[in-house]
C-alpha cells in the first residue's frame, strides 16, 4: 500500500519545479534555492528537510516548491530520513493542497493515509506512531481518518497504549495534547480525538489490557469538575 502511494506521488508530482523561485538568501544558498526551479533532480537530504520545514514567507511560490519536493519528500517520510518529523512544521500544513488538482490532492491523501498503516503495522516504524499522527492529522487537519484506521492487532494496540499514556494527562485536564497544529482546526481535532478515546479507544484499550488507561480515557466523557471529583482517583492514589 505504501509503496504504491509512494509511486503514485512519483508519477503526480513528476516533472514539478518552482520556476521563478528565489527563495530566502540568508537560510538558503543560491545552488540550494536552485533547485527549486530544477524538475526532479535530487535535493541533498539535509536541504531537503530544511525546505520542507522552512516557513512559508521564505518561498516565492511556497505551495509550487512543496510539489516540487514532494516525490522525494514523501520518500524520506516513508524511510525515516526526513530531519524534523516530530520537531516541527510539515510544509504540507501550510499550503492548501486540497484545493490542488484532484489528482495531486487525492495523492497527498492517499499517501497520508498509506504511511499512517504502515507505521501502525510494525513494532517500530522509523519515527515514534505519535509523531506520524500528529504530522498526518496536521497536514489533513483532522485526526478522523486517521483514528478511524486505526485497526487491531498486536503493533498497533501497543501503539494506542503509548499514544494513549502520553495524551491523557493533557486532554484530561482540557489541554491539547499536540505540538505541531497550525490551524484554527486544533480543538475539533481535539475534540474528536477525545470524543473517540472516551468510546473505541477505551474499549480497544480494555482489550489490550490497559485497564487504567482505559479508566482513564472514559472519564473524558466527564465534565472537568465529574472527573477529577471521580473517586477512581482515590483507587489510583491508594495503589500508587
Amino acid at each position: 500500500m505504501l509503496s504504491t502511494a509512494l509511486a503514485d506521488i512519483d508519477a503526480v508530482f513528476a516533472g514539478w519545479a518552482s520556476p521563478h523561485e528565489t527563495g530566502c538568501g540568508r537560510c538558503h544558498t543560491p545552488e540550494e534555492t536552485a533547485c527549486l526551479r530544477t524538475p526532479d533532480a535530487p535535493v541533498p537530504p539535509e536541504v531537503l528537510s530544511r525546505f520542507v520545514f522552512e516557513v512559508a514567507d521564505h518561498f516565492t511560490d511556497h505551495a509550487a516548491s512543496m510539489r516540487r519536493l514532494l516525490p522525494q519528500a514523501a520518500r524520506a517520510m516513508a524511510e525515516g530520513t526526513l530531519v524534523g518529523v516530530g520537531w516541527g512544521v510539515h510544509g504540507l500544513v501550510l499550503v492548501d493542497w486540497r484545493s490542488w488538482p484532484a489528482e495531486q490532492a487525492a495523492a497527498v491523501d492517499t499517501f497520508l493515509r498509506a504511511w499512517w498503516q504502515d507505521a501502525l503495522a510494525v513494532p517500530e516504524p522509523p519515527y515514534p506512531v505519535e509523531d506520524v499522527f500528529e504530522t498526518c492529522a496536521t497536514i489533513a487537519r483532522s485526526v478522523a481518518p486517521f483514528l478511524g484506521a486505526w485497526a487491531p492487532g498486536p503493533a498497533a494496540d501497543a501503539h494506542l497504549v503509548r499514544c494513549a499514556r502520553m495524551w491523557l494527562d493533557d486532554l484530561l485536564s482540557d489541554a491539547s495534547p499536540f505540538d505541531w497544529w497550525y490551524s484554527d482546526a486544533e480543538d475539533r481535532a481535539v475534540a474528536e480525538l477525545r470524543a473517540w478515546l472516551t468510546g473505541p479507544g477505551a474499549a480497544r484499550l480494555r482489550a489490550a489490557g490497559a485497564e487504567d488507561l482505559a479508566i482513564r480515557a472514559e472519564l473524558l466523557a466527564l465534565p472537568y469538575g465529574e472527573r477529577w471529583a471521580h473517586p477512581y482517583w482515590d483507587t489510583a492514589s491508594a495503589t500508587n
